[in-house]
């Protein structure tokens, strides 16, 4: 399907005004705000980034489940009219749980993205890479197997690319600033590509042809990855196909915002510098971030 932003049945002046709600633990989940945006201009957006609570990674599940649950009762509380949770390892947590505890339609970003992996790959090898939790819940693994049984799943936890993604962004800073962040460009230091050999050498050998970016950092460092696979691997990222599912969501329960509305995107960190997540945070996003505030979650 193309992404057009002009939908099929996009409702004429009837509609739902009320804002999407996105999360993630950080920045990460902004890529799949920026997807939204591009694929559905007219909507606006209610993003949280649990920057005090960043990486989610290594945390037990159980507590992930609770941050879940926690951030979507805050932004039901805000009235949203849908919610994203833009983060792999808090859909692996909590999706399920808070799809039975609130009233508004949830997606996770696993979903789409093991759907658009088991579509691509043609020798039915895919390699997963992502959070230590993400790894751990075979989420992935049993999202792809899902829907072919026949593929065969490599899952590698590559934790230190959320750093290199944030550490990039901060590196790349200077007199280009701007133009960075229209291109949201990452510096690459050698060392990262070190790293990413270390990661990714023992799933190119296990002869992938398809690799899923398993947390939403990972498409800030789509040109390192790719650069170490080959181009032979093709990368899925589960953004676009986040907002594509969004998409038919809204449409199918005449949910998008009236036709011509003009948006409005607020943005929440639980962090304590609010300048600094206006600052990276509009450079992952690529475009500037005017309503940046402060929130503190209630337990």
């Amino acid at each position: 399907m193309s992404s057009s932003t002009n939908s099929p049945g996009r409702p004429g002046a009837v509609g739902d005004p009320r804002p999407i709600g996105v999360f993630d633990s950080g920045y990460g989940g902004l890529t799949v705000a920026r997807a939204l945006q591009k694929r559905l201009p007219e909507e606006s957006i209610l993003y949280v980034g649990d920057s005090a609570r960043c990486p989610y990674g290594p945390r037990d599940q159980a507590e992930v489940d609770g941050f879940v649950q926690q951030i979507c009762a805050w932004l039901t509380g805000r009235d949203v009219k849908m919610i994203v949770i833009a983060c792999n390892t808090a859909t692996a947590a909590g999706l399920v749980h808070a799809q039975q505890a609130f009233p508004v339609p949830i997606v996770g970003v696993v979903e789409p993205g093991a759907r658009a992996a088991a579509h691509t790959t043609l020798n039915r090898r895919v390699g997963v890479i992502a959070t230590k939790g993400t790894v751990d819940s075979n989420a992935y693994a049993d999202a792809i197997r899902h829907i072919d049984a026949g593929i065969t799943v490599f899952s590698t936890a590559t934790p230190r690319f959320v750093e290199i993604a944030e550490m990039g962004l901060k590196l790349s800073s200077g007199p280009i600033e701007d133009y960075m962040a229209d291109t949201t460009k990452v510096y690459i230091r050698p060392e990262f590509e070190d790293i990413a050999r270390q990661y990714l050498e023992p799933l190119r050998r296990c002869d992938i042809d398809t690799l899923v970016l398993g947390c939403t950092h990972y498409p800030l460092l789509k040109a390192l990855i790719g650069g170490v696979v080959g181009r032979k691997v093709t990368l899925v990222s589960s953004a676009d196909e986040t907002a594509r599912d969004v998409d038919h969501i809204l449409g199918r329960r005449g949910a998008y915002a009236p036709a011509g509305s003009v948006p409005t995107h607020a943005f929440f960190t639980t962090g304590a510098d609010v300048e600094e997540f206006r600052r990276f945070g509009g450079r992952v996003l690529a475009r500037p971030m005017h309503v940046v505030e402060h929130v503190e979650l209630p337990a």
